[in-house]
């Protein structure tokens, strides 16, 4: 199984990164975690085909993780000639939030037929929903954005992969991290506690606690670009756009 980093940037585009999405391809499914605004730049940049995505789990409902879905669309529709079903994944309210989306952004899109099927589906928190090939588990976090937003742990081909989506310290990031074979939290700080996002301080204080295999550490702000050579690389690895992980 390989993820590749499409980008790990967040929302003001720190450090010229692109915002969040990384492509996960196993043997049984190819899939995206979030499609941030900039995710088709990414995909291309990288030579990634958008046709061979089976499925789009979002951890939630801001636009640096989710709003390049409808340029996901047009070109499903327009360039891709997609005719298989495509499957978006995501937090309560997640279908009328695109369909919202993609009106704004292009209008009529959505208006004639396509030539393949849009499916939706919405999370129950610590439930498993298998998608694709996929089982994830949604854990409910804390990142207010008007829908409830997950940490998302993956099960695919006997691998563990997890993601802490945007959130502030949380102890259930202790279960979602769990003996992952990589797990993949969001950094946008160093040393400033926030209720909504995570700090490398409170992070490294809590390394013991996750329990994780591997630690890849994403979606850093500026001034956590300033000192990333402060990270200890015996415990940590800092995501870059287009980094490939074997796993």
């Amino acid at each position: 199984m390989q993820l590749t980093v499409v980008g790990c940037g967040d929302a003001f585009g720190s450090g010229g990164r692109l915002q969040t999405s990384f492509f996960v391809k196993s043997e049984t499914s190819t899939f995206l975690i979030d499609c941030g605004a900039t995710a088709l730049v990414g995909l291309n940049r990288l030579g990634l085909p958008p046709c061979d995505i089976d499925t789009v789990f979002l951890s939630h409902l801001h636009g640096d993780h989710f709003a390049g879905l409808p340029w996901l669309l047009i070109h499903a529709k327009y360039v891709g000639c997609r005719t298989r079903p495509l499957v978006i994944a995501g937090p309560q309210g997640v279908e009328e939030r695109f369909l919202t989306l993609t009106e704004a952004l292009y209008p009529g899109t959505l208006n004639g037929e396509l030539n393949f099927e849009l499916v939706f589906l919405e999370y129950t928190p610590r439930s498993e929903l298998e998608v694709n090939g996929v089982t994830v588990t949604p854990f409910e976090v804390h990142h207010p954005s008007n829908a409830p937003p997950y940490a998302l742990r993956f099960h695919i081909d006997g691998k563990v992969v997890s993601f802490t989506g945007d959130t502030g310290w949380v102890d259930v990031l202790t279960e979602v991290a769990r003996d992952a074979d990589l797990f993949i939290s969001e950094c946008f700080q160093y040393d400033v506690t926030m209720p909504m996002h995570l700090d490398y301080k409170t992070i490294d204080a809590n390394y013991d606690r996750l329990r994780a295999k591997r630690v890849l550490l994403t979606h850093l702000g500026e001034e956590m670009l300033a000192v990333r050579d402060k990270v200890d690389p015996a415990r940590f690895e800092l995501a870059e756009d287009g980094r490939v992980i074997d796993l």
